[in-house]
């Protein structure tokens, strides 16, 4: 499967990837290799990793406890300390093995320390296949607000295999599956085509899916690489979406979710807005709705946590002067950024939502 040229860096594919990464290790000769895991790909994926790899340098296994809670500042403290005891220079290199909560957190400790070592993405969810590991965002979540800290910083190279999905387990693949909806949403209508026949989707045969997903986030991306236009697309359901994980993962009585069952849950909502300002018709939100409910059980949100998730919208890393930025739809396939709305109209969604 072709490559994919992003800015500075490339995408590779499968067994391919393999050869390009050994070619990359022999040409830099690094000091030593640092391979930051959390419990399940140090268990499942390294073992598969660790025989492909052609390498006379030294290294280093970092495990880190897995789960959104540990994606914090305390943690990348432990791994920079680790990192000086076991003697990491800026010749060493990092490669980060897991989903996005380790290809977030690890490009961020891997971009800041001693102001910059290289690292490589080898992502092993379809969360981070297809969004996480891609675009250079980097970074760690701050009293339980997401990602408020972090780099825009590219990795060396993003090595996509997608024979890690094997271990992950169906929860995980449809948590995934939000991400690529997304990319089918705001930018190719073909795309969220592909996915019409929910019941259909076969995960086995998933190679092709995955690559026009990364390749449509990666197009966004190349053109706007700091977020100052076109990137914010990929904003699209996250606005809520992400206040509605935070207050989940933060509220003692309330079970976690996963990334994309909040995007999912975003869209819709986030869907209901757009159709409020007129942006889509009533029909596409209707599809939209359906689409996603068929294959996403739906969130219970009572009144009162439609309050503080509300709230919790002021943190927002997109907001500007204050005010709540939504990226909305503006048709299927296309996006429009900048849109602000105000709380009776969200809270119209959230009821909209329930039904």
């Amino acid at each position: 499967m072709e490559s994919i040229k992003a800015n500075g860096y490339a995408i590779h594919f499968n067994q391919e990837s393999y050869t390009h990464l050994n070619i990359y290790l022999k040409e830099n000769n690094f000091s030593k290799i640092f391979f930051i895991v959390d419990e399940n790909s140090n268990e499942y994926c390294l073992p598969k990793l660790l025989p492909l790899i052609e390498t006379e340098s030294p290294f280093e296994i970092i495990e880190l406890e897995p789960g959104e809670e540990n994606k914090t500042i305390e943690t990348c403290t432990q791994v920079w300390n680790v990192l000086i005891e076991l003697g990491a220079d800026r010749k060493s290199l990092v490669i980060n093995i897991g989903g996005g909560v380790i290809t977030d957190m690890g490009g961020f400790i891997a971009s800041t320390y001693k102001r910059g070592i290289p690292f490589i993405n080898i992502p092993t969810t379809l969360l981070s296949m297809v969004d996480a590991s891609v675009g250079g965002k980097n970074g760690v979540d701050l009293g339980g607000l997401k990602n408020q800290i972090g780099t825009i910083t590219n990795p060396a190279m993003v090595l996509i295999d997608s024979s890690f999905l094997d271990t992950l387990p169906q929860r995980e693949m449809i948590s995934g599956l939000a991400e690529m909806l997304k990319h089918g949403l705001i930018a190719k209508a073909s795309h969220w085509e592909k996915f019409k026949n929910h019941g259909e989707i076969n995960f086995d045969e998933f190679n092709d899916l995955i690559r026009e997903s990364v390749e449509i986030k990666n197009d966004i991306v190349t053109k706007d690489p700091t977020e100052n236009g076109i990137r914010k697309a990929l904003n699209f359901g996250h606005t809520l979406g992400h206040a509605i994980e935070t207050y989940f993962l933060e509220h003692p009585e309330k079970e976690s979710l996963l990334h994309g069952e909040a995007i999912a849950a975003g869209m819709i909502l986030e869907g209901y807005i757009s159709l409020e300002k007129g942006l889509i018709s009533e029909e596409e939100y209707s599809e939209i709705k359906n689409r996603i409910n068929k294959i996403y059980n739906q969130i219970i949100i009572e009144e009162n946590d439609e309050n503080h998730i509300i709230d919790l919208l002021i943190h927002d890393k997109k907001n500007e002067y204050g005010k709540v930025q939504f990226a909305l739809l503006n048709g299927i396939g296309n996006i429009k950024t900048d849109q602000i709305t105000d709380n009776e109209t969200i809270k119209k969604a959230f009821n909209n939502y329930k039904i």
